[in-house]
């Protein structure tokens, strides 16, 4: 408790930079390249707490860029990816403006949005369906939580409902970049994929980061992938369509 105090975290992410090292390698920063070239993204969020503003990374265009650091620069942004403010150490992202060196302090993108794909005024007005916009568009999006409430007996303590009450606000958060994301694909045309925790997984935990959930998790996630049910249509509080302007209100 005492590193809150004086240090810039709880938690010290050294073994988990080391980890994403190991498996963030010249091999798979030229596969990400190899696909960017072929017009597919790979998107990462974080928050620049400085500027209080979102940052989309776009990965495949550090990837292909060939500079020195740029292997370096996405572990970084995956660390900082996982950040959570306070619980984790912020990321130093060196930045040059107007001919100075500078350090921006990145987090986790979720003190914004827990879930993002691109923002909706972007595409506003814009025919992209058809003309010479027109392509074939797929979105994947991983939602990394689960979208239905989870009940929990909460102690009539102040503390106990202050976090029961930013869960729950985390949550719906959470749902409703989904509900935002699907929206807005359904409008431009997007083949819209969602892969989130269902209900039918049932392992239960007691405290952040328990290893036996998260190893669980793990095999939950493996599973869906090889049985080829990972990926949705649609959140399953939201039926395509409903939340087009006809029917608001309704």
């Amino acid at each position: 408790m005492l590193a809150g105090f004086f240090n810039d975290a709880l938690a010290d992410t050294t073994p988990l930079f080391q980890l994403i090292s190991h498996y963030v390698d010249d091999q798979m920063l030229v596969a990400i390249a190899n696909e960017y070239r072929k017009g597919r993204l790979l998107l990462i969020g974080t928050t620049d707490l400085d500027a209080q503003r979102p940052v989309i990374w776009n990965i495949g265009a550090i990837a292909a860029s060939g500079r020195p650091g740029a292997l370096e620069l996405f572990r970084k942004i995956l660390l900082a990816s996982a950040a959570i403010p306070a619980a984790f150490p912020p990321v130093l992202v060196d930045v040059e403006a107007n001919g100075k060196a500078y350090q921006e302090m990145h987090v986790d993108g979720g003190a914004v949005a827990q879930t993002f794909l691109y923002p909706p005024s972007l595409t506003a007005g814009v025919n992209i369906r058809t003309g010479l916009l027109a392509r074939e568009r797929h979105a994947y999006v991983m939602r990394n939580g689960r979208l239905d409430p989870e009940w929990s007996s909460i102690d009539r303590r102040t503390l106990s409902i202050a976090g029961r009450a930013i869960d729950t606000m985390i949550h719906y958060s959470g749902q409703n970049d989904v509900y935002r994301l699907q929206t807005t694909t359904e409008r431009d045309g997007v083949d819209f994929n969602l892969a989130y925790i269902g209900r039918d997984f049932t392992v239960e935990h007691t405290e952040q980061f328990d290893p036996t959930y998260m190893r669980a998790l793990f095999e939950y996630g493996r599973a869906q992938i090889k049985n080829g049910t990972a990926w949705k249509k649609s959140s399953p509080f939201l039926i395509p369509g409903q939340l087009q302007a006809g029917n608001i209100g309704q």
